[in-house]
This record gives structure tokens, C-alpha cells and sequence, in this order.
């Protein structure tokens, strides 16, 4: 039985009491669990779509984001403490990638527990130097400039001053998240990792993503999809293929 507050940080459109597996899907900056709602259409019927509901999104818009992830990654593991009942495999796009990888090295490091397979989309290798400059604490007019140029941010937040207002702590939160992001080394995973990376994604480049091999000792997969960073959205048929294909995998 989940507990309330299990509930509020776990989003499941649609429950499904005759699963095998639950995949717990982690938002990109400035997203929510909305991003995943019509996923269970698309993906295995004997798995259980769980999208995370992180703090100042949503329904819990009136909670403080988390800031950094070395303060995220323990609460977030408490929360999945109520879900033991069958394996559990990952997924993160952007920032959730980074906190999709490190949940599954705390789990494993503090609590013995291991993550079937962890899909890791549009987000570099984390032991690989990111040595751009920070963005999260420029003034607002440059911070407005670098989320038009990201392409993530839809537009009529952008062009509404009241939403972007009310948009802005969220994303210098997630961005703080990310940017100030360190990363230890641990021994690899043994769990697959499947990497995902747009073809016109001018973020990263595919020996960054290529470099998620190192952080395992199982298998080791990377599929390049037609858009930019947030070709999650604009690929979403070619997406689902890969998720559903390695997921039947699994199950």
C-alpha cells in the first residue's frame, strides 16, 4: 500500500494491477509528469507507467524545487522505498537522466536494490566535463534568451510575462539542479542502459552520449532520433518503438 505522500511525488495515469514492471519515467527542467500522461498507450500493456512529480510542478506548484540533486536523490529514494512489489526500470530525458542515474546508484549503494534497465534521453555521459559557463543566475532577460534557445519552453510562456514569471524560479531550480551537478565515480551499473540523443541536438554531441558505456557492466545501447534536444516530443512514434521493444525485453 502506497502512502499519501508516495502518491503525491508519483503520478500514475493509468493503474495497472496486472503489471510485471513499473517504469518510473523522471521529467526534463521545467517539465512534469504531464510529459508522460499518454505513455501507457503506447508501451507494453504488462507495464505500469509512474511519472514523477517532482516538487513546484503541477499539483505541487506551491512547493519549493529541489536545487540541487545530492538533496533530491535521498527523499526520492524514500519514496520509492513504497513501491518493492516488483522490479522497477528507469527513465529520464535531460535533467532526469542525470537524476534517473544517480537514484539507481543510491539505491544500490544504500538499500541493496537494483534497477532492471535505465533509459537514459538527451542528457550526456555524467563523467563527461560540461564546461560551459552557468546560466541559472544570469539575470532574467539572458536566462529568457537561453530557454528561447533551448527550444523547450513553449511559447506562449514565453510571451506572457505572467507565466514566465511564474515559470522562472521553477527553471533556475532545475537548471541549478543540473549545473552545479557533481559527478563521483562508483563502480558501473549492472543494469542496461539504453541512450537515446537527437540527430539535430546541438547540446551534446554523440560521443557524449556514446560515453554512457562506461557506466556499465551489462548491455549497452544508443539510438539517434530525428530532432533537436526535446525530440521527445517530435519523435514520440520512433520513441515509444524503442522503449516498447527493450521493455518486452525485460518483461
Amino acid at each position: 500500500m502506497t502512502t499519501t505522500r508516495a502518491r503525491q511525488w508519483i503520478v500514475t495515469a493509468k493503474p495497472n494491477p496486472t503489471a510485471r514492471l513499473r517504469f518510473f519515467c523522471f521529467p526534463y527542467a521545467g517539465g512534469s509528469a504531464l510529459t508522460f500522461r499518454r505513455w501507457p498507450e503506447f508501451l507494453p500493456q504488462s507495464v505500469e507507467i509512474c511519472a514523477v512529480q517532482l516538487p513546484g510542478r503541477g499539483s505541487r506548484m506551491h512547493e519549493p524545487p529541489f536545487s540541487s540533486i545530492s538533496s533530491l536523490i535521498p527523499v526520492l529514494a524514500q519514496v520509492l522505498a513504497q513501491y518493492r512489489d516488483m522490479p522497477m526500470a528507469f527513465f529520464g530525458h535531460s535533467m532526469g537522466g542525470i537524476i534517473a542515474f544517480e537514484l539507481a546508484r543510491y539505491l544500490r549503494r544504500e538499500h541493496d536494490r537494483s534497477v532492471a534497465h535505465l533509459f537514459v534521453s538527451g542528457s550526456r555521459a555524467p563523467q563527461v566535463q560540461f564546461d560551459e559557463p552557468s546560466t541559472f543566475d544570469l539575470p532574467d532577460p539572458e536566462f529568457v534568451e537561453e530557454l528561447r534557445a533551448l527550444n523547450g519552453t513553449p511559447q506562449e510562456v514565453l510571451e506572457y510575462p505572467e507565466l514566465l514569471e511564474l515559470m522562472i524560479p521553477l527553471l533556475r531550480a532545475d537548471f541549478a539542479l543540473c549545473e552545479t551537478y557533481q559527478y563521483y565515480p562508483e563502480r558501473p551499473l549492472d543494469c542496461p542502459i539504453t541512450v537515446l540523443g537527437g540527430l539535430r541536438d546541438r547540446a551534446m554531441t554523440r560521443e557524449d552520449l556514446e560515453a554512457w558505456r562506461e557506466q556499465t557492466t551489462a548491455s549497452f545501447s544508443l539510438r539517434m532520433l530525428p530532432g533537436d534536444h526535446f525530440f521527445i516530443r517530435t519523435a514520440q512514434p520512433l520513441l515509444s518503438q524503442v522503449l516498447a521493444q527493450d521493455l518486452a525485453r525485460l518483461i
